[in-house]
């Protein structure tokens, strides 16, 4: 086996080698050379930092460098991937999943039950090194033979099957995670043969792929800004480009537009608590909490009165879908929850809350203190903004002024407590919902509850939902805390966004087996890419 890495050692050398200096998109992309290779950007920041599953390298649920057991699919459902099948003990304790037979790692050795035992041991022994995969709920992992694995939790974890489709496997033998981190070695039908650290990384299809090799032998993907990207495919030298909806009308020769369904949830946190300052668990002073958001009535009038598609139509030319939740794509997803464009009934209840307009300014005041607020978006997002003012200019109507402000992520969190901040959000797994609306999250965990709703209904509901004892039942718990948190309106739902891409002419997506995306680079472009095909002719 060490004489095998050697000689793969050996053969990578000479490959850098002969690719040498500074690398940049390949000339012409969509148009010359290898026929069979594409050049590809998905998103900045696609991949981050290390590619090495362990530490969390694209855990999106998807089979790409490494698989896990299992899959999402086109339906939104989890399927065997690296598994045949699984089982769960009647007390929800107790994972057993049977693995495929005759599958290999892309070095030539057997992948087997001790594979799995060994990924997962190794992020448990390294909790610290993985944020993306969150193994704390698991007490012991076992191979009962070579194609049987049984987990074992120490209590009840509904999404647990999305945990085991988010790790993917890496083999027991050989694995070094200094190396793995710029080359990984998986199952996957892609494997990686150059990584440039914040420039480009390249793949190649894996011929002895258990599925099948994908019909595309190349891909190199690139990392730059989206205005270096849309120039670049401007100028041909990339077969698909991710761009931002406002630049979606635009006409590139050779490419045309999809736009393709997402879990992809663009939203505005309202601050629930009045203004006060408090000490976090850390012992630092925070500002927190909203005189104007603070008040129910406020959060609802936004809600009920806003025009989404109109917002929608402004900021991104009409393309995205109203959002009042979390999108009717997800099987916990609780999506109609009231009517929107309810102008008058939102003046209404703003009046008979006290809000009235004194001055004839056009915004409203209680008790001396002006209706407005500001909603924060980060500098380089320019999308975020777009959509925070075109919603400030919608809610014009209602009395309510939002001033909008461009800052850093780093400024972002320091005012999320007390001010609006444009997010997105959307994934598979249910448990987004308790990072956002759990109680003890404020001020506790990064990006979590960060307008300090507290309810204890909707607490004890997704408890509830995280130790179900069946996924239905966890289903109907989830959708039960959504309806109960909806009350209070602690967040300006807008909407669910399509990403776009400019897509060579010459290059088949196979939009039929595209997973619905979740936020950001979750999961682009390439979740299917193994089954693309480049036209011929």
């Amino acid at each position: 086996m060490k004489r095998k890495r050697l000689l793969l050692l050996c053969w990578l050398v000479l490959l850098l080698a002969g690719c040498g200096g500074e690398q940049k998109p390949e000339e012409k992309g969509n148009t010359a050379g290898d026929e069979n290779a594409i050049v590809c950007y998905v998103g900045h920041g696609f991949w981050d930092g290390s590619l090495d599953p362990v530490k969390g390298g694209f855990a999106y649920g998807y089979d790409f460098i490494n698989n896990g057991l299992v899959r999402v699919n086109a339906d939104s459902e989890y399927e065997g991937d690296l598994a045949e099948s699984w089982e769960i003990s009647e007390d929800s304790l107790v994972y057993t999943y049977r693995l495929k037979e005759g599958i290999r790692f892309q070095d030539g050795t057997d992948f087997t039950a001790e594979d799995v035992v060994f990924t997962y041991e190794t992020v448990m022994a390294n909790q610290g090194q993985n944020e993306k995969v969150d193994l704390s709920r698991l007490k012991e992992v076992k191979a009962l033979d070579d194609t049987t694995v049984q987990f074992t939790l120490k209590e009840p974890f509904s999404p647990f099957l999305d945990t085991t489709a988010q790790l993917g496997i890496v083999p027991s033998d050989g694995y070094d995670s200094e190396t793995y981190d710029r080359m990984p070695v998986g199952t996957g039908p892609w494997k990686v043969i150059q990584y440039d650290t914040e420039q480009q990384l390249i793949v190649e299809a894996n011929e002895s792929y258990f599925e099948g090799a994908p019909e595309i032998g190349r891909v190199t993907f690139v990392d730059m800004d989206n205005e270096a990207a849309f120039s670049n495919a401007r100028s041909g030298q990339l077969d698909v480009v991710m761009v931002q909806p406002a630049w979606a009308g635009e006409t590139l020769e050779g490419m045309h537009v999809e736009k393709l369904e997402t879990m992809d949830v663009r939203n505005i946190s309202l601050p629930c608590r009045e203004p006060d300052v408090i000490t976090t668990a850390d012992g630092k002073q925070e500002e927190v909490g909203n005189k104007v958001t603070s008040d129910l009535a406020v959060r609802k009038a936004l809600s009920i009165g806003i025009n989404r598609q109109e917002v929608i139509d402004h900021a991104f030319n009409g393309i995205g879908k109203p959002a009042q939740g979390w999108t009717d794509n997800l099987v916990w997803g609780n999506t109609k929850m009231y009517e929107d464009s309810q102008v008058e009934e939102a003046r209404k209840l703003l009046e008979e809350a006290g809000w009235r307009d004194q001055d004839g300014d056009g915004i409203r005041e209680k008790d001396g203190v002006p209706c407005q607020f500001e909603v924060y978006t980060p500098s380089d997002e320019q999308d975020r903004y777009m959509l925070a003012a075109a919603v400030a200019e919608n809610v014009k109507q209602l009395g309510i002024s939002i001033e909008v402000k461009q800052t850093t992520w780093d400024e972002i969190t320091k005012k999320a407590y007390s001010q609006g901040v444009v997010w997105g959000y959307g994934q598979y797994s249910p448990m987004v919902i308790d990072s956002l609306f759990r109680s003890e999250h404020f001020t506790r965990q990064a990006y979590s509850n960060t307008n300090g709703y507290r309810n204890e209904e909707v607490d004890r509901l997704m408890t509830e939902a995280v130790s179900a004892g069946s996924q239905e039942e966890a289903v109907s718990l989830w959708k039960e805390a959504q309806a109960a948190y909806a009350k209070d309106y602690p967040w300006l739902f807008l909407v669910n966004i399509e990403h776009c891409y400019f897509v060579s002419d010459r290059l088949d997506i196979s939009k039929d087996t595209q997973i619905p995306h979740p936020h950001g680079h979750g999961i682009p472009i390439i979740c299917n890419m193994k089954d693309w095909k480049i036209r011929k002719g």
